[in-house]
C-alpha cells in the first residue's frame, strides 16, 4: 500500500511525499491508515481518485454480553448498564441441618425450584427489559427490540437431588446454564474448595451426557482441576467457564491452571473473568490493568477467541464496596474470616492475607465500556475487542443452544 501511495502522490514534491509516507507508516491501525491515505489523496486532487467509496469505521455500539451477573433490584439497571446479554445466577440457598448439628448452605431442588419461577416472574413483569433467552439467536431478537437477553443459570447441581429428570423440570421452566459444583465437593462432581483433587463421579458422567442431550451450557466455574479434565473429555461440545481467573498468575484453588484454559478454548467454549480482585492480583491496591492481564494471559495461551467477560456481582457494583466509596478496607470485612479459615484448612493460595475485594475503577454500572476502553489501550485489535466483548459469548450460546 505505501508503493501504491508513492505512486499516486506524484502531485507533491519529493520532500512532501516522503515526510507523507513516514508518517502513514507510524500508523498501526488499518483503519486510520486507510482514512489518512484517502485524505492525502483528496488533498493531492490525484485523477480517478474516488475517496466517498472508501469504508468508514462503524461508530455502533459494540454487542455487550457478561458471562454471570444476577436479577438487580432495580431493573433500570439494565439500560444503565448497556448490557445485551448476560447469564443470570438464579440460584437459591436453603439451610440444611447436619447430623453433628452444624448447618450447611445448598442449592436444593426446592430452593432452586422456588427461585426460578419467582425470578422468571419477576423479569417477565419488565418485558421492555428483559427477554428470558432460550436460544443463543435470542441475543440478536432481543437487541433489535431493544431489550436485554438473559439466560438462566444455577451455580451448582446440588440442586438436581433425585434424578435426572429434576434437570429436565429446570430445563422446562428455561433453564440454559448449569454451574457442575459450588466450592465444594457434591454427588457430581469435585469443588476447588474441598481437600483433595475428587474428580467426576458416575453420577457426573451421566449429568454431562444429559446436560448435552438438553443442549444446555456445563459451567466448570469452581471445579476441580480433575473435575474439568474429566468433563473436557468426556463432553462433546464446547464447554464453560462463565468466572474465574488464571492460576498462572494467581496460584489459589479457585484459579484455573493453563491446561484447562487451554482445553475450553479447544472444546470452542469461552473463559470468563471475573471481577473478584483478590483473585486477579498479589498487590494490595487492586487495579484496572491487573483485570486486564487475566485477558491477556489467556489471549496468549488459548486465542482471542476464548476470552470473554464475566462479573460475579451485581451489574451496579458490589453493594457494600459502593455503600463505602468503594473502600475496599470496608468491603472485604466478612470477607477476610472467610478466607483465613480455609488457609487454616490448607486450600491452596489461601494462605496469604488479602486486604481488597473489588477494583475501584471498574465496580461501576459503566464497567463495560471501561473494560473496552482498557482493551483498546493494551492494543487488543478492534476484532479482538468484539470478541471479548460479547461476539465470544454469543458464539458459544449459539453453537450450544441453537
Amino acid at each position: 500500500m505505501i508503493s501504491s501511495v508513492n505512486k499516486n502522490l506524484n502531485g507533491l514534491n519529493w520532500a512532501e511525499q516522503k515526510q507523507l509516507i513516514i508518517k502513514t507508516r507510524q500508523i498501526m491501525d488499518r483503519r486510520r491508515f486507510i482514512q489518512s491515505i484517502g485524505a492525502a489523496l483528496a488533498m493531492s486532487s490525484i485523477a480517478g481518485c474516488v475517496t466517498q467509496n472508501l469504508p468508514k469505521p462503524s461508530t455502533a455500539k459494540r454487542l455487550y454480553v457478561d458471562g454471570l451477573s444476577f436479577v438487580p433490584e432495580d431493573h433500570q439497571d439494565v439500560k444503565a448498564s448497556q448490557i445485551d446479554a448476560f447469564i443470570v445466577d438464579i440460584s437459591e440457598i436453603e439451610q440444611v441441618k447436619l447430623a453433628d448439628g452444624s448447618t450447611n448452605y445448598k442449592r436444593t431442588y426446592k430452593a432452586c425450584m422456588k427461585s426460578i419461577k419467582e425470578q422468571s416472574a419477576t423479569m417477565r413483569d419488565h418485558p421492555d427489559i428483559y427477554q428470558i433467552a432460550s436460544k443463543g439467536s435470542d441475543i440478536i431478537k432481543a437487541k433489535q427490540a431493544d431489550k436485554c437477553a438473559v439466560f438462566l443459570q444455577i451455580q451448582g447441581a446440588d440442586c438436581i437431588e433425585a434424578s435426572l429428570s429434576q434437570l429436565d423440570e429446570f430445563h422446562d421452566l428455561g433453564l440454559r446454564a448449569l454451574q457442575l459444583t459450588h466450592h465444594y465437593d457434591n454427588v457430581y462432581a469435585g469443588g476447588a474448595l474441598s481437600p483433595g483433587n475428587n474428580g467426576l463421579t458416575n453420577k457426573g458422567l451421566a449429568l454431562i451426557d444429559r446436560l448435552e442431550q438438553k443442549k444446555m451450557l456445563i459451567d466448570l466455574s469452581h471445579s476441580t482441576v480433575a473435575s474439568a479434565e474429566q468433563t473436557l473429555k468426556r463432553a462433546k461440545g464446547p464447554i464453560v467457564q462463565t468466572h474465574g481467573a488464571a492460576r498462572a498468575i494467581i496460584n489459589n484453588a479457585r484459579c484455573s491452571p493453563d491446561n484447562v484454559i487451554k482445553g475450553i478454548a479447544d472444546s470452542g467454549g469461552v473463559f470468563g473473568v471475573f471481577m473478584m480482585s483478590w483473585w486477579l492480583t498479589y498487590d494490595t491496591i487492586p487495579r484496572p490493568v491487573h483485570y486486564i492481564h487475566h485477558l491477556k494471559h489467556i489471549k496468549n495461551i488459548a486465542g482471542a477467541q476464548a476470552v470473554a467477560i464475566a462479573n460475579d456481582y451485581p451489574l451496579r457494583g458490589h453493594k457494600a464496596a459502593l455503600g463505602a466509596g468503594n473502600n475496599n478496607k470496608v468491603a472485604i470485612k466478612g470477607y477476610d474470616q472467610w478466607w483465613k479459615s480455609l488457609g487454616k484448612k490448607g486450600r491452596l493460595g489461601f494462605d496469604r492475607d488479602v486486604n481488597h475485594i473489588v477494583i475501584p475503577e471498574l465496580n461501576h454500572i459503566k464497567r463495560m465500556r471501561s473494560i473496552e476502553y482498557l482493551l483498546q489501550q493494551a492494543r487488543f485489535t478492534s476484532a479482538e475487542i468484539d470478541l471479548v466483548m460479547g461476539q465470544n459469548w454469543q458464539r458459544v450460546l449459539v453453537d450450544v443452544l441453537g
